[in-house]
């Protein structure tokens, strides 16, 4: 086997790799069924924590900025740090660093692993900070592409967000590392909790900045500035964790690709990099459409795709993340039925979580969005055109959230080429889709690029994996889906007409919106586990169970 993992010909894997009976996969199937449940619910509660805290933070920004021409500006400066991260950072780093971790830590021991993220560290540290710096002596490129539509002035101010929020960069990326090396070793719960010290910071802060009630100028500055803080607080609130691991940070001098750790990181970060990252790339060109819209439109998109992350952090970053470490640990040790089963495990997790979700953003955007955002300066008709722009995000629900486990599946097997181009045939179809529909559907039109995109990258990835990883897709699971389906429709049988309900017969006041928002998703989350229940889904049984 040599050091730097190959990407052609990939050949598919035996069903019988590695195991000596069907007994012995049951066996073992079990045990990581178990455990992926027990993972995610750790993650899916603190992350459930985080998007809390998030909508909180959403919440004052709304009141504090409203949706207008300074969160235009905010949102569009912060895109292409946003963008940065998720391209060498959240999406491209942890996928490949976490299985090359695992490996090291298998084969040469916590020694060697430390040293790759050193290693890692240091590369991060120096080359993205250099990036960062680019970024804010020459900021005008960066507004040009994502706010092609902005006034001279609000380009002017933007291009002052864009300085204060790129070191966003670097300090977002040293946390992923931290984050990486704790999930491989199986420690969830600081990772999970550094997305809450950002939100914590910015609840904080602007809080603040709505109690002394600056100019909308500077309070869009100060919530630059909070961005940054939060970067950093994510990273700080990891160092304990690490520091009781073992793990002392170093200057590492050693920046070469001599390291097989270090070469076969950089190998799957290279088409990581654009196969991760559809998601993000496709919401930079929505902005810059969106800059070319009513005023307000980057705004609408924002405040939607925000509350549309809800769910995909709730259950698609948690199940991803646990099923990472598994399938890393499977590809690892070569063997096929393990991974075959974990990836089974993990698709139907996500599908019997987020198809529900789809149907309730969908039905509820609305009565959702006056009770979390129509405050302060937000207003009636910023909730109108938010809630569209979510019900178009919905769509591309299931997609967003399956793509987080199906994707990390070809790194871990060190198959990088096939991710690459689904994520370049998303990002076209999301082009053409945008070309063709932009004028007649404006902002909302954006949003189901976004999810047509998301859908186009998830089927050029179930394809080629079932060919990769054969059996996959198999009869059960393709029924377990139908079952996911029926039970979905049940809940919207019951939440439609109630929520129609609700609404005419509540007054416009908090505690009407919270009863109008609030009682058909607790109603309708019943109906689903009951009826997931009737048709024997055995997800409802694992999640309710509890285990130590």
């Amino acid at each position: 086997m040599t050091d730097a993992p190959r990407d052609s010909p990939p050949e598919p894997l035996s069903p019988a790799a590695s195991i000596p009976s069907s007994a012995a996969v049951r066996a073992s199937v079990a045990p990581r069924a178990a455990d992926m449940a027990r993972g995610a619910r750790r993650v899916s509660a603190l992350t459930m924590l985080s998007r809390v805290l998030g909508l909180v933070r959403e919440q004052i920004f709304a009141l504090t900025l409203g949706a207008g021409a300074y969160s235009d500006a905010f949102l569009a400066a912060f895109r292409i740090p946003n963008l940065l991260r998720d391209l060498f950072a959240e999406g491209a780093l942890s996928t490949a660093f976490v299985p090359t971790y695992v490996r090291t830590l298998k084969q040469d021991g916590r020694p060697a692993a430390y040293a790759l993220a050193n290693r890692v560290l240091t590369t991060l540290t120096l080359y993205l900070g250099a990036l960062a710096l680019l970024a804010m002596i020459f900021p005008g490129p960066v507004v040009r592409v994502v706010a092609t539509g902005f006034s001279s002035d609000q380009a002017v101010l933007t291009a002052q967000l864009v300085r204060i929020m790129m070191p966003f960069l670097p300090a977002i990326s040293l946390a992923v590392v931290a984050m990486g090396a704790l999930n491989a070793e199986e420690r969830y719960t600081a990772p999970a909790l550094a997305s809450s010290m950002f939100n914590v910071v910015a609840i904080v802060g602007g809080a603040i900045v709505w109690w002394l009630r600056p100019s909308p100028r500077w309070a869009v500055i100060t919530w630059a500035g909070l961005t940054l803080l939060g970067g950093v607080a994510q990273l700080a609130v990891q160092v304990p964790s690490l520091w009781g691991r073992g793990f002392r940070p170093r200057f590492s001098p050693d920046l070469s690709l001599r390291d097989p750790g270090t070469r076969r990181i950089a190998f799957l970060m290279a088409p990581a990099t654009l196969g991760v990252a559809a998601v993000q790339i496709n919401v930079v060109v929505s902005t810059s459409f969106a800059s070319m819209g009513a005023p307000g439109s980057i705004s609408w998109l924002g405040y939607a795709f925000r509350l549309m992350q809800l769910p995909i952090g709730v259950f698609g970053v948690a199940i991803a993340t646990t099923t990472l470490t598994h399938l890393s640990r499977d590809a690892a040790d070569g063997d096929a039925e393990a991974l075959r089963a974990t990836l089974r495990r993990g698709l139907q997790m996500v599908l019997f979580l987020t198809v529900p979700s789809t149907v309730g953003l969908a039905l509820l955007a609305r009565p959702i969005i006056r009770l979390i955002f129509e405050h302060g300066r937000f207003s009636p008709h910023a909730t109108i055109e938010t809630a569209r722009a979510l019900s178009g995000y919905a769509v591309g629900l299931v997609a967003y959230s399956a793509i987080k486990v199906v994707a990390p599946a070809f790194y871990a097997l060190g198959r990088t080429r096939v991710p690459l181009l689904a994520s370049l045939s998303a990002v076209a179809a999301n082009l053409v889709w945008n070309f063709l529909t932009f004028r007649s559907l404006g902002h909302v039109g954006l949003a189901l690029g976004t999810s047509v995109a998301a859908t186009v990258n998830l089927v050029v990835l179930l394809i080629a994996l079932q060919s990769q990883v054969r059996h996959l897709l198999t009869r059960p699971f393709l029924w377990a889906v139908a079952r996911i389906l029926m039970a979905s429709g049940a809940m919207a049988a019951v939440v439609w007409p109630l929520g129609r309900w609700l609404a005419s017969v509540l007054p416009a006041s908090l505690t009407g919106n919270a009863i109008a928002a609030l009682c058909p998703v607790v109603v309708g989350a019943a109906v689903y586990f009951a009826a997931a229940r009737v048709v024997k889904l055995n997800e409802a049984t694992v999640l309710a169970r509890r285990r130590r």
